[in-house]
Parts: structure tokens; C-alpha cells; sequence
């Protein structure tokens, strides 16, 4: 009898949990909620940064979904609903934001920063190839000359005991 109990009880809580997170919603057709999902997939959450609102719990995602609910039902478009959104929650709402001269650097930031690095790669490749190996020391002739005799000089002095 006690084990009914505790089984009765916990199917009870695990009910209430599972049917907490359920939006009911009545479409007009399948394509409708075809939309819906679209929507809510392609949305961003703005309280849960990288999930979208069709999977968020968060209490804004719950608005957001019945507000494109209502949406859909007085019959806007697709493009209506994002604009709307964007307008009042900025472009975070979009996983792909427009290009424009302030997302411009996110965009191309990272391709120019490789772009740059192979370049200045094949440079310094270049100026290698053209030194031809050579092993500059950075001295005049007279320098080197005078380094060879300062050589030849330590060379001799160590030689004769």
C-alpha cells in the first residue's frame, strides 16, 4: 500500500512538471503552424542568450510566443512579426543579423584577419627566399675585415704557449 502511494504521488508531481512547459495553441491549418514553429525556432530568447524561443522557459519566451501566436492569428506576415520583434528587442533577436555599417566588422572581421595573416606570411616567405639564405651580420667590409684580424689575432695568442 505504501509503495502505491509513493508511486501515486510521484507520477502526480512528474505530471504537473511535464505539463508546465506545454504551449497549447489551435491553428487554423497546418501551415499556419508550420509558421509558428518556423518563427519560434528562428528566434533568439533575449533573457537566454544562445537558446531560441521555441525552447526557452524563461517567462519573456512564453510572452513572445503567444505575442507571435497573435500575430499569426490577425494575420501578419512572416516578415511583419521579425520586424516587429527587432524593433522592440533589437537585433539579438535575429541568429543572423543584417549587414549593416555597425555589424560590418562581425561579418568580415575574421576573413580580413586570415586574408592579413597569409599575406603578411607570403611577405616575410618572399624576403627569405630573396636574402637566398645569406646570414647577414649587419657590418661593413672594414668590420668585417678588422673582425677577421681581431680572430686570427686570439687564434695565434692561444696557439703559442
Amino acid at each position: 500500500m505504501k509503495r502505491l502511494l509513493t508511486g501515486l504521488a510521484l507520477l502526480l508531481a512528474l505530471g504537473g512538471v511535464a505539463h508546465a512547459a506545454i504551449d497549447t495553441y489551435e491553428f487554423a491549418s497546418e501551415a499556419e503552424r508550420a509558421r509558428y514553429r518556423q518563427l519560434t525556432e528562428e528566434l533568439r530568447c533575449p533573457k537566454c542568450q544562445n537558446q531560441n524561443i521555441a525552447d526557452s522557459d524563461a517567462p519573456i519566451a512564453m510572452d513572445l510566443r503567444a505575442e507571435i501566436y497573435r500575430m499569426l492569428e490577425a494575420g501578419d506576415s512572416n516578415t511583419q512579426i521579425i520586424d516587429y520583434l527587432v524593433a522592440r528587442y533589437g537585433n539579438f533577436v535575429l541568429y543572423k543579423p543584417p549587414v549593416t555599417g555597425r555589424t560590418l566588422l562581425l561579418w568580415y572581421g575574421p576573413a580580413a584577419l586570415l586574408v592579413g595573416g597569409f599575406v603578411l606570411l607570403g611577405v616575410i616567405v618572399l624576403r627569405r627566399r630573396k636574402a637566398g639564405g645569406e646570414v647577414s651580420t649587419g657590418l661593413s667590409s672594414d668590420e668585417q675585415q678588422r673582425l677577421a684580424q681581431l680572430l686570427e689575432q686570439t687564434s695565434e695568442d692561444k696557439k703559442t704557449p
